[in-house]
């Protein structure tokens, strides 16, 4: 079996689902426009898709909150300095920034809506065909 999505309940999809693809790079392959404004979100490998609405009925937890160790998205970036500092112009926040033993670099952000994202540099790519 493959991972196909995660979902998350978020209090603004839409205005996230264009923030991600302008700035993550992702590709809205589905967008409702009534109910819970569900957006599913392909990253630009064609490998996961992220699934994001709004369920008024269920809370939405308080990701600003949240330790990025409870969630978080992980990008691969080729430079995660540069897309950092271009993702904080675009109104992502910084939160850590590690340099691990094997040389991998791991940058911990919080996007606009405080979920946590992390742009991955590793010295061993985890993923196959990356």
């Amino acid at each position: 079996m493959k991972l196909e999505h995660t979902a998350i309940n978020v209090s603004d999809p839409v205005s996230m689902a264009e923030w991600y693809k302008d700035n993550l790079g992702m590709e809205i392959v589905k967008a409702m426009t009534d109910g819970p404004l569900t957006h599913f979100l392909r990253d630009s490998g064609g490998m996961m898709m992220l699934e994001i609405y709004k369920n008024p009925p269920d809370k939405i937890p308080d990701y600003k909150e949240m330790d990025p160790l409870i969630l978080h998205f992980a990008f691969v970036s080729e430079n995660p300095e540069l897309d950092s500092l271009r993702l904080s112009a675009a109104g992502a926040s910084i939160e850590d920034d590690l340099l691990l033993s094997d040389g991998s670099r791991l940058i911990m952000m919080k996007d606009p809506w405080g979920i946590n994202i992390q742009l991955c540099k590793r010295t061993t790519p985890l993923l196959i065909g990356r």
